[in-house]
């Protein structure tokens, strides 16, 4: 006995085997009976945080970086709404479920959510006192730039905008002095752009707001990189875009036309039309100046001179006699409206009163009249030289159009064009099969489909609890209740008598004897089987330490 204790240390054995003595714990009766029930267990939670992990929809942010006040109130509006959020402790983030993102953004751009941290002017009541004159130039820059940022955000077309504002210091000498620049960056709205009227609105928005600023100053870059600002500011080809874009607007008239004439008759995407206008683009003016030919006497200066003593002295009684005319005197050839002095009067006009016979010489200065005329004519460019109008017709599922048709549909559109022979226009219609006419409207694959992840998501949940009860919870269970049917029939019934048949049952298996312990070879030999037998048989060993102690007894 002393050699087997000397030869099999039991602390050193205990400490140095930790496998052997997990194995020993786990071989305990009471640790077996209770694994398949723990294993059971385990099964059941990895099924449920497997659920749980596949299950929860992807996360996606929504905002960062928001004040506490604003992630209340951007929670609650989303509460509110059933739509689901999260934020993260570590990052701060509010996230939502994905398919929920564009909803939640709609929603809270609604209700003008989230009032993001003081922008624009307010910034300027945030200043503490004492600061420097550098950093109040700079907060004000910057209010001046979000305020202008704000302002060109109102435009539909435009999602975000960003404004930098280049303002130099101002000097006392003048050749010293730079006028002041900007930078404006744009993020359109999915598919729309902005038309050369509303970058315009843009360049002078932001010059007119920074005093001394020119609109040459502003630049304007979209989200894509491109420059909306026109380059060098030259005329002519200010003049060429305008040409380009009032050719352009013609033909989108006339192509409006048509579509809507046409659509009621034949039906939204059965025809397409397409339109060329000549448009004669180049500004004359003429001016015409015209003279009467008879003058008007404008002005006259001059003088004449007479013989008066050989002249007859008028005298008489009044009457017949001396209403009487002289005798006609000599005709002289008349001189030019503007003669010389002393040149002949001119010859009196036929009809007219007869010359002065006291008169010898005259000398006169005349200033004539003429009539004049003068027009101006302008003709202003977008006349239509020539057009060129083409429509093709989709023919009917079954069958064709006629004759008639296409020459009632031409007639239409030449009524709608305003066609003129005389400026060689051109209307074509014909009728044929569209191509991929019997294709259906191209979709998106079934695969792209926004509710596919989250279908494979939840399946890949259930199939994986499903295995986990199927291949392990199931099993498990059974072995379970085989074990517990198996101690049921082995137990003794409660308040049997000893020695009955059960005893006699139980007793007929084999047991290990004395001697069997005896001829085991060491001490610990003899524990392990001991331990084993009593592992194995807990009701035998239990009846043998009760006959042990009845034995004592006796």
């Amino acid at each position: 006995m002393n050699n087997a204790l000397a030869t099999t240390p039991v602390l050193p054995d205990r400490f140095a085997n930790p496998l052997r003595q997990i194995k020993g714990v786990l071989d305990q009766p009471i640790v077996r009976r209770s694994l398949p029930m723990t294993m059971m267990i385990g099964l059941i939670g990895a099924a449920a945080l497997a659920w749980a992990t596949m299950s929860t929809p992807t996360q996606k942010t929504l905002f960062t970086g928001l004040p506490d006040a604003d992630k209340a109130s951007v929670t609650a509006a989303l509460t509110q709404a059933s739509i689901k959020s999260h934020i993260d402790d570590s990052s701060g983030a509010l996230t939502v479920n994905e398919e929920d993102y564009s909803k939640a953004r709609l929603l809270l751009a609604g209700q003008g959510l989230p009032k993001a941290a003081p922008g624009g002017y307010a910034i300027l009541d945030q200043l503490p006192m004492g600061v420097s004159r550098a950093v109040e130039g700079e907060r004000l820059r910057q209010a001046r730039e979000t305020e202008l940022a704000k302002s060109i955000e109102e435009i539909d077309a435009v999602a975000e905008a960003r404004v930098h504002l280049a303002v130099p210091e101002a000097s006392v000498f003048v050749r010293d002095n730079a006028s002041p620049s900007a930078s404006v960056i744009l993020k359109l709205q999915g598919g729309r752009s902005l038309s050369d009227a509303q970058v315009n609105s843009i360049i002078n928005l932001t010059a007119s707001s920074v005093p001394g600023m020119k609109p040459d100053s502003v630049t304007i870059v979209d989200q894509m990189g491109a420059l909306l600002t026109k380059s060098g500011g030259g005329a002519g080809d200010n003049g060429n875009d305008q040409r380009i874009e009032f050719q352009r607007r013609v033909e989108d008239k006339y192509r409006t036309q048509l579509i809507q004439l046409l659509t009621p008759l034949i039906g939204a995407g059965n025809f397409t039309a397409e339109v060329q206008a000549d448009v004669d683009l180049n500004e004359t003016q003429a001016t015409r100046e015209k003279y009467d030919a008879p003058g008007v006497l404008r002005a006259e200066t001059g003088s004449w001179t007479g013989n008066q003593k050989d002249a007859a002295v008028t005298g008489g009684i009044p009457g017949a006699l001396s209403n009487t005319p002289p005798a006609s005197s000599t005709m002289q050839t008349p001189q030019p409206a503007n003669g010389a002095s002393g040149s002949p009067a001119p010859a009196p006009a036929a009809g007219g009163a007869a010359p002065d016979p006291m008169k010898q010489s005259d000398s006169f200065q005349r200033a004539y009249d003429l009539g004049k005329e003068v027009s101006v004519t302008r003709a202003a460019p977008g006349g239509v030289k020539r057009l060129s109008v083409a429509v093709l017709l989709r023919d009917p599922e079954k069958g064709r159009r006629t004759a008639m048709e296409i020459g009632q549909v031409t007639d239409l559109v030449k009524s709608a064009v305003g066609f003129d022979p005389a400026r060689n226009d051109n209307v074509t219609v014909i009728s044929r099969k569209f191509a991929g006419a019997d294709v259906a409207t191209d979709t998106a694959p079934w695969y792209d489909a926004g509710w596919l992840p989250i279908v494979a998501r939840n399946v890949t949940a259930i199939l994986i609890a499903l295995l986990v009860l199927l291949l392990g919870v199931r099993p498990l269970a059974k072995a379970l209740m085989k074990k517990r049917d198996d101690a049921a029939t082995d137990r003794p019934a409660l308040g049997a008598p000893i020695g009955s048949s059960d005893d006699a049952a139980i007793t007929t298996a084999p047991v290990v004897s004395l001697d069997q312990l005896e001829n085991s070879r060491g001490y610990d030999d003899r524990i392990g089987a001991v331990r084993g037998f009593t592992r194995d048989n807990p009701t035998r060993a239990a009846l043998a330490v009760r006959d042990m102690i009845r034995a004592d007894a006796k």
